[in-house]
């Protein structure tokens, strides 16, 4: 018997019809792009970053390529300056949303200055904002202030964290809500990175192995399935600290799975950007059904009792420090291999069409039933 799953969500005051929401970027560049989000079966929508300037025509191109594992990009804030957004595409945004019943979520960057321009400017259709502060420095101070300027029109505000090397950024959220944040998006985008372009047909005086973004230097920044990994840790420290601040978990969202792993680690909801650009914007209805598919088969019936579901069963794992050889089903094997190939201790052979583990040499690594694509191999917890 199937159980009736609740996807709906409520966060600092929102409702969201589902819990997939856009990240800022490309996807919801503008008014049109977001209708399309929204008939793609997003949850609710947050618009791309826009600021006091247009970053048109400072973006060097090409500025967005798919990468082995992930994906990178140079995009700035819109392209489209505050006036045109003010005077159409929020416009357009707001009916769409209003139709659909789902939250307007606008995003801003980056001083405390700009954002109190622009809250003036947009505040007739937000329902509530998001703070970009990936260009502000190191110093929380600008990142508070910034969140006072939108706090003054009293709607809820989400800080975007972005994962810089040396920065705490539990005592950055901790500051953020501090300052009158209701929420943390976490997080953005991880660079710089560098990607050289091997296969781009060149004409023959130039040699291949250019950077594959443009740019000065051809560095960019690291979005996509290579993302998701980092996401979830910085997700999971959050929730950690401050169980009861909302969270929206952005960073490799690509499937209902993804999206599962981060609400368990303490996501309210999550943003998907990537996989938009990728797959198109129908992405955001699929992940809505694998995720429903997933929690049915779980047995979770809603987003509430998923969220921070991976906390609460932490103290049942058993940590161990000696040899334990996974369980092994025989009648599972179809004899493919790869664990006797990424086995580095010799412990497991294909003999006859089937898997043999010699349990004197396995060493309990783990990486065979990760391997496994058939359920033959599993841990033994």
């Amino acid at each position: 018997m199937s159980i009736m799953v609740d996807l709906t969500v409520e966060i600092a005051g929102l409702k969201f019809r589902n819990p997939i929401l856009p990240a800022a970027g490309p996807p919801v560049r503008d008014g049109i792009r977001i209708k399309k989000c929204i008939e793609g079966g997003a949850g609710g929508i947050v618009t791309k970053t826009i600021s006091i300037k247009a970053a048109d025509p400072l973006i060097p191109r090409p500025h967005m390529a798919e990468v082995r594992g992930g994906f990178l990009n140079t995009e700035l804030w819109s392209e489209l300056p505050p006036e045109v957004w003010a005077e159409k595409e929020l416009k357009i945004a707001r009916e769409a949303t209003r139709a659909a019943g789902i939250p307007l979520i606008v995003s801003l960057g980056y001083r405390a200055d700009e954002i109190s321009k622009l809250v003036e400017m947009f505040d007739e259709y937000a329902d509530a904002y998001e703070l970009s502060v990936h260009y502000i420095g190191r110093d929380p101070t600008p990142m508070m202030e910034a969140v006072k300027a939108a706090k003054k029109t009293g709607k809820p505000v989400f800080l975007k964290l972005s994962p810089h090397p040396g920065i705490d950024y539990v005592e950055w959220a901790k500051k953020a809500i501090e300052a009158g944040a209701d929420g943390i998006s976490a997080i953005n985008s991880f660079g710089p990175v560098l990607a050289l372009d091997l296969s781009t047909p060149l004409p023959d005086y130039m040699l291949k192995g250019l950077p594959v973004m443009g740019g000065p230097d051809g560095t960019g920044w690291l979005s996509g399935s290579a993302l998701k990994y980092l996401a979830l840790k910085i997700v999971f420290d959050l929730y950690k600290a401050m169980p009861n601040v909302p969270m929206l978990g952005v960073g490799g969202i690509s499937t209902g799975r993804d999206a599962m792993e981060m609400i368990m680690v303490g996501a309210n909801a999550v943003q998907v950007c990537t996989a938009a650009i990728l797959y198109g914007l129908n992405i955001f209805s699929k992940i809505v059904k694998q995720l429903k598919a997933l929690m049915e088969k779980m047995g979770f019936d809603s987003i509430k009792e998923l969220r921070g579901y991976t906390h609460k069963i932490w103290k049942k794992r058993y940590i161990r420090y000696i040899s334990t050889p996974p369980k092994y089903y025989p009648e599972k094997c179809t004899g493919c291999k790869l664990c006797e190939i990424s086995c580095p201790y010799d412990a497991i052979v294909v003999v006859n069409g089937k898997a043999v583990l010699y349990k004197d040499k396995c060493f309990g690594c783990g990486v065979c039933v990760t391997r496994c694509r058939f359920g033959a191999l599993e841990i033994e917890w």
